[in-house]
């Protein structure tokens, strides 16, 4: 497979795409990051004192996609749930201030908002503190979620369904959007977890990573053959137009067909020196809808996507790629 693409195709993808409408609905979340010092151990306890000196606030789970589309340029359309809380009211202000439309968030006042407070002190993250409620959504907030989407659907060229285990996407919520997805021929794209991980057959992009897939049929990957013949098992499996495995440090997997049969392209990583994968995924399926929006085949968006992967491992932390950066990336 060519890995290259020019410049001029580039322009032309991202010119098309921009402004186009990307709807993502999946579990949202408030990244929190507390700095401070430490200078003594406390004396009630063996613990370790943070004398708080600046917290910030990060858009986190489908937010992040979300997030890196409008970084792309394109317009996402986030589709999720929040608690009737503080941190609902701090997620909805990093939205607008990020100058994403909050029309498609739906309160639930008898769940809190998914936060992720991380503590670091002298460069060192010596703490995690995680909010939140797993329970599938049901009842008026189940169908309110469902009417917006379908509500909304002729105004999307393509869906993203970002799924964290965290009770948005059941499996009957999963069932019925992607049902008014075909009715739609919209595009549907899937960065899938463990629960309902098979629920997502006949999509257009499933995209998990390697522990996910080992997770998901109870094996192990060895090597680059190993992938590619659990792929090939998964990609039929799955009946997707396209798989795309991503394998961290590795790089990408893309399973296609030609002329019937299952054809593997191994895209190795272009990041120089891999800092962190954290939000690596999110990169990936953002840079595929938004690229495929434009115009783009699969194998020009996997070249795209493969690039801003790289740059965003180049980060420490969860960093979106902004369409500037990865055009020079390409470059």
């Amino acid at each position: 497979m060519n890995l290259k693409i020019s410049s001029e195709k580039i322009q032309k993808i991202f010119k098309k795409s921009k402004k186009k409408q990307i709807a993502v609905i999946g579990d949202v979340m408030l990244d929190k990051y507390v700095y401070g010092e430490v200078s003594r151990i406390s004396p009630e306890a063996p613990v370790q004192v943070v004398d708080v000196k600046s917290a910030e606030y990060k858009l986190g789970g489908a937010a992040n996609v979300a997030n890196n589309i409008k970084t792309l340029d394109a317009e996402p359309v986030l589709i999720g749930i929040i608690g009737d809380d503080i941190d609902g009211d701090i997620f909805l202000e990093t939205m607008r201030r990020q100058n994403l439309t909050t029309r498609g968030i739906i309160k639930d006042e008898s769940r809190p908002t998914t936060s992720k407070t991380r503590v670091i002190a002298h460069s060192q993250h010596i703490l995690r503190i995680d909010s939140e409620v797993k329970r599938n959504i049901i009842g008026k907030i189940a169908n309110d979620l469902i009417k917006f989407f379908k509500t909304n659907l002729s105004g999307f060229d393509s869906v993203i369904l970002q799924d964290y285990n965290k009770g948005i996407l059941t499996k009957e919520v999963i069932n019925k959007i992607i049902s008014l997805c075909k009715e739609a021929k919209q595009k549907v794209y899937v960065d899938p977890k463990f629960d309902n991980f098979f629920e997502y057959k006949g999509v257009t992009v499933f995209k998990p990573n390697r522990k996910e897939l080992q997770d998901a049929l109870g094996v192990r990957i060895d090597g680059d053959d190993s992938a590619a013949d659990i792929g090939k098992k998964l990609f039929e499996m799955m009946k997707c137009e396209w798989l795309v495995l991503t394998r961290g440090e590795k790089g990408m997997m893309l399973f296609d067909k030609e002329s019937g049969k299952i054809v593997v392209h191994n895209i190795p990583t272009r990041a120089i020196k891999v800092a962190d994968v954290s939000g690596a995924g999110d990169t990936v399926i953002s840079t595929l809808a938004v690229s495929m929006a434009g115009g783009a085949n699969i194998r020009e968006a996997i070249i795209l996507a493969n690039h801003a992967a790289g740059y965003v491992c180049e980060e420490v932390g969860i960093v979106p790629i902004y369409k500037k950066d990865l055009v020079e990336s390409v470059k």
